[in-house]
Parts: structure tokens; sequence; C-alpha cells
């Protein structure tokens, strides 16, 4: 699977761009700034409905426009042309399609066209709190895994009517266990199967995780990935009747599977307090290639694979061995952007297959050439 083109209209800094792509390896250079993340993060739209940057779709539209638009064409065996659309105007609810097909639901086209983004902004799955691991590790599994993406949905609905009505309890100094309790249910049931697939799939992906850590960083280090969770010694029913009173008095849902976290080991120690800078990008870095190969797995073909400035801050070795795993065969459509065009073209020089190389300036994209 790989993307031909995409279309850009009033996205971000572009007032509008037409770009076709190399099914293998494509580079984009130029200086902060001028655009390049915007078309990765293009890209990232048409795969998971949403930015990989901004929270708040408005936030795409480019400066004094009223809407934006981006439209892409993907290939795929049985599919040569798949086109997907995002259109959004101010105020009003975003569109997507499908071959023209508008989705009722944003949900189902998660996982139709699977794609990996590694950026510096990955740092924060290390340093920031649990919420951003545990909505990190949701998507992932949500890529392949459709009936898993559908119970964290309705557990997320369950449990906004459930704080509601805490909220509600604590504003008119009432309570209805029984009306509370039909919440409950919901969130008991709906909790053991994100629990079982979380289980699986940290126990799948942690092997994973060693060998890509291994591969980037040279080093000899032992890494995992712990998946913490109050449903391992105890049943989300007992943890609800149990933290009940608490829940009153803080008004809202104090426990459960929404409070899980994820723990990221470098030799059994927190990679936050005892893994250097080096190693704390190898690990990201890493988290990521494991999240691609293990989709790669589930989904039978190659995500497409999306590399942002992450080649600054890091040793020549790691940069070297990142893109030779880049060039093997295991990897297919990859984008990568920098903003030193002489490193690149130094880098994709030792790379023996298809790579386009494409300068960005001020919102404007001129390729230099494919080269073999």
């Amino acid at each position: 699977m790989y993307i031909k083109k995409v279309h850009l209209v009033n996205f971000k800094n572009y007032p509008e761009a037409e770009l076709a792509f190399s099914p293998k390896i494509n580079c984009f250079t130029g200086s902060n700034g001028a655009g390049k993340t915007n078309i990765l993060d293009a890209i990232y739209y048409l795969s998971y409905c949403k930015s990989y940057f901004n929270a708040t779709d408005q936030q795409n539209i480019r400066h004094d426009q009223d809407f934006f638009a981006v439209h892409g064409s993907f290939s795929s065996e049985g599919n040569p042309d798949d086109r997907v659309s995002c259109m959004l105007s101010r105020g009003q609810k975003k569109q997507f399609s499908l071959n023209k097909k508008e989705y009722q639901r944003l949900a189902d086209h998660i996982g139709k066209f699977p794609l990996v983004m590694i950026s510096p902004y990955d740092q924060d799955l290390i340093n920031n709190g649990s919420e951003v691991r545990r909505k990190y590790f949701d998507s992932v599994i949500s890529q392949f895994d459709s009936v898993y993406l559908d119970t964290l949905i309705n557990y997320n609905r369950a449990l906004f009517q459930r704080n509601t009505l805490l909220k509600k309890y604590a504003e008119t100094g009432t309570f209805n266990v029984e009306a509370l309790e039909i919440w409950d249910e919901q969130l008991v049931e709906h909790a053991g199967l994100l629990f079982e697939s979380r289980c699986a799939f940290a126990n799948a992906f942690i092997p994973m995780l060693q060998h890509f850590y291994t591969l980037v960083s040279k080093g000899r280090e032992t890494v995992s990935v712990e998946y913490l969770s109050h449903l391992h010694s105890r049943g989300p029913r007992e943890l609800l009747f149990d933290s009940v009173m608490k829940d009153r008095m803080l008004k809202y849902t104090t426990t459960g599977i929404h409070k899980d976290d994820y723990s990221f080991l470098l030799d059994g120690h927190p990679v936050k307090r005892f893994g250097s800078q080096g190693q704390q990008k190898s690990f990201y870095i890493a988290t990521k290639l494991a999240q691609f190969e293990y989709t790669r797995i589930q989904k039978g073909y190659k995500p497409i694979l999306l590399l942002d400035d992450i080649f600054d801050k890091l040793d020549d070795g790691r940069v070297s061995a990142i893109v030779k795993l880049v060039s093997d065969n295991m990897f297919g459509q990859v984008f990568i952007t920098d903003t030193h065009s002489e490193r690149i073209e130094r880098l994709v020089s030792q790379i023996h297959t298809e790579y386009a190389h494409y300068i960005v300036t001020n919102a404007t994209v001129k390729r230099n050439g494919f080269t073999k």
C-alpha cells in the first residue's frame, strides 16, 4: 500500500498544492516553517481523520480562510485508486469520505490506510503523563482491531455519562445508586475486553521493541514496556464498588481502565529518569518502529512510514542505523523531512532504491527529481 498523490487547499500554510509521490522513499528538505511537516500531517490526516499535531481541527485552516480540504489517492492490492477526502469549514462538522462516500462514523475509516509517524513530539510519550501513553497505545491497537476501537468508544461514552451523573449528584445533594449502577454495568462489560486486548498487545510488543532498540542504538541495554492496571489484581466491578464514596466526593470516576498507564523501562529503570537524551530518542524511535512491525504483521501489508525531522541530535551511528533500516525491504513507502538537503542527499545515496527529493520553500514544493 502507498499514497500516490495529495491535493491540499488552505491546509495550514498551503494556499494550494498538488504533489505526486514515489512509492518508495520521499524526502522533503527546507528551512523550519517552510511547510515540510505540514505535508506529512496532511498524509496523517488521511489515515487517522485528524492532525498529528493540532488537537483542534479548526487550527489547521489556513489563516483568514473559511475552510481546508485534503484529498489523497492510495494504491493497494486490489484497489489501485482509493480516493480519500477530508474537508472542514469553520463552524461546521468535519466531512470525511472514501471514494466519494461520506462516513457516518469516522471510526469506520481507522485502519484502512495504516501509517506510523515518528516525530520529535514523540518525546512526550516519555515525559508526559499517563493519558498521552494510554491514548497512543489505544490508537495503535485500533489501527488493526475495530472491535477494540468500538469497545473503547462505548466505554468512554458510558464513562462520560457516569461522570455527568456524579457531578449532578454533587450539585443537587442527591444520590441514586441504582442509576449509577446502570453505567457501572456498561463500564464493567467493556473494561474486560479492553484489558485483555491491552495485555495481549503488550506481551507481543515488548520483543519487537527490544529488537528495534538494539538496531537503532547499537547498545546492549534491555528495554521494556510494563502495562500498569489495577485490573491485574482486581476486577472492574470491585474497583467501582470500592471507589464509589471517593467518586462522589471528587465528582468523577477515579478508578478503572481509563486510568491505566504504561511504564517505559531501560535496564529495569524508568527511561525518563535514567536514560540519556540519545537513549530516550532511541527508545521512542524504536517504539514507533515496533508499532510499524506489529501493524504490518496484523494487517498483512506494510503501513506508510513518516519520519519527521528525527535526525537532529542523533549521533552518526544512530542515523546510519535508521537509514539502513529504512532501506531494508521490510519497509514500504517512506517519507522523510530534514532541514539539511546535503545531509539527506548523503544519507539516501546509501539506499539502493528509488527515491524522490522535494525542496520546500514558503509552502511551495519543487521536486528535485527521482533517483535510483
